[in-house]
C-alpha cells in the first residue's frame, strides 16, 4: 500500500521561514519523480516545484531563489525549504509523487497548511 505523509506546516510571519517534509513508502522511491504543489482557497492548485529522479530541479517563477526542494532517495523523503515567505505563499502544500515514464501512475499525500500573517 502505498503511503504519501507531508508534515511541517503551520504559522510563520512574513520573511520567515518554513522546511516540508514528505515521506513516500510502498514504492520504489527511485522511480519516482516528486512535486510539491500547493492550493490557496478559491484558486487551482498550482505546481511548486518539482524533482526528477535524476535530481534535476524546477520550480514555479513565482518561488524561484526562496524555495528549495530536494530529495533523499536513502531515507524515501522529498522535502521543500521555503524562506522569505509572503502573505501570498499561503495555501495547504501537497506531496505527489510520480513514476517515471507513467504519469498516470501518481500518489497524493493529504496536504499540509502554511499560513503566512503577522
Amino acid at each position: 500500500q502505498v503511503q504519501v505523509v507531508e508534515s511541517g506546516g503551520g504559522l510563520v510571519q512574513p520573511g520567515g521561514s518554513l522546511r516540508l517534509s514528505c515521506a513516500a513508502s510502498g514504492i520504489i522511491f527511485s522511480d519516482y519523480a516528486m512535486d510539491w504543489y500547493r492550493q490557496a482557497p478559491g484558486k487551482q492548485r498550482e505546481l511548486v516545484a518539482a524533482v526528477s529522479i535524476f535530481d534535476y530541479k524546477n520550480y514555479a517563477d513565482s518561488v524561484k531563489g526562496r524555495f528549495t526542494i530536494s530529495r533523499d532517495n536513502a531515507k524515501k523523503t522529498v522535502d521543500l525549504q521555503m524562506a522569505s515567505l509572503k502573505p501570498g505563499d499561503t495555501a495547504v502544500y501537497y506531496c505527489n509523487v510520480r513514476k517515471y515514464g507513467n504519469n498516470n501512475i501518481n500518489y497524493w499525500g493529504q496536504g499540509t497548511q502554511v499560513t503566512v500573517s503577522s
